[in-house]
């Protein structure tokens, strides 16, 4: 089981925060004389050492002049960018609207050749139609209390974004859970549309989708939504951020996940069947 990509942010955080402790006891500094040394409260010093305050450029600096650890300041200072970054919390993304997340992606989707998505709840946002798409977005903006809700413009913009799928040096394994079939995330026409799509999708060349079936002995439980980029980037979405996961090591344990999520997956007429089967299920 992959680590939970909260508590990798959350260990790069403190990895940062032990090494700065580390230089200010080997410098021989209480907490209180190295806040002193760099004009701040004692307070912030326990706060950053705790990983409770992520640190900046400029304290970082200024923490190992304190304890005269110049020449490990740049690398620190991209230590902590890095682990900060690993966060994207989704209310700063959505206030420049819901169309400009499906649109700041495109290159990404572009730039990559193999592509793995898991679901354990929704249709993955490239094999959407804008009725489906539509009502997912719909959801996001009410869930994030957004002034301006511009779902209609990013449905378009992730149908328009989707059509990479049909865009050749491209391979696009996907692999779902039935659930995602059944649940009525749009009324019964955008779903019946949607769930007719995935009928065409799945035919598709450059398209292997695997439904893992609910009357399926598990090998492994559901996990977040994550999609793998190539073999250098991790994309999971948690309620609270979106968390980028680019450490080797963590990579290859989402690469061994997705790998014994797909074998408990069911394909082609196999797969079909379920897909109609919650079509009639509409009715």
């Amino acid at each position: 089981m992959p680590a939970s990509p909260s508590s990798s942010a959350q260990a790069a955080r403190e990895a940062v925060a032990h090494r700065l402790r580390d230089l200010r006891r080997e410098a021989g500094l209480t907490v209180v004389q190295l806040a002193a040394a760099c004009g701040w409260h004692y307070s912030k010093t326990s706060r950053i050492e705790n990983a409770l305050t992520g640190p900046s450029a400029n304290d970082i600096r200024a923490w190992c002049h304190a304890t005269h650890a110049d020449d490990q300041a740049q690398d620190l200072v991209v230590q902590s960018i890095s682990a900060e970054s690993m966060y994207r919390q989704w209310r700063d993304q959505v206030r420049a609207g819901l169309r400009h997340i499906q649109e700041s992606r495109v290159q990404a989707f572009r730039e990559t050749e193999s592509h793995r998505m898991y679901s354990a709840g929704l249709v993955p946002g490239l094999l959407q139609t804008e009725g489906y798409a539509l009502a997912v977005l719909q959801i996001a903006a009410s869930v994030h209390g957004l002034d301006v809700d511009d779902s209609a413009a990013a449905a378009r913009a992730r149908v328009e974004r989707s059509r990479i799928v049909h865009e050749q040096g491209h391979r696009f394994v996907v692999v779902i859970e039935e659930t995602v079939l059944h649940c009525q995330i749009a009324d019964p026409d955008a779903m019946a549309a949607q769930l007719g799509y995935l009928l065409t999708a799945g035919a598709l060349p450059a398209v292997s989708l695997g439904i893992i079936p609910m009357s399926a002995r598990r090998t492994h439980w559901p996990e977040e939504t994550f999609h793998v980029f190539d073999d250098r980037l991790v994309s999971v979405e948690l309620v609270s951020a979106e968390v980028n996961v680019t450490q080797p090591s963590e990579i290859t344990q989402y690469l061994e996940t997705f790998d014994r999520l797909r074998a408990m997956a069911v394909y082609g007429a196999d797969a079909r069947a379920l897909i109609l089967r919650a079509i009639e299920a509409l009715a």
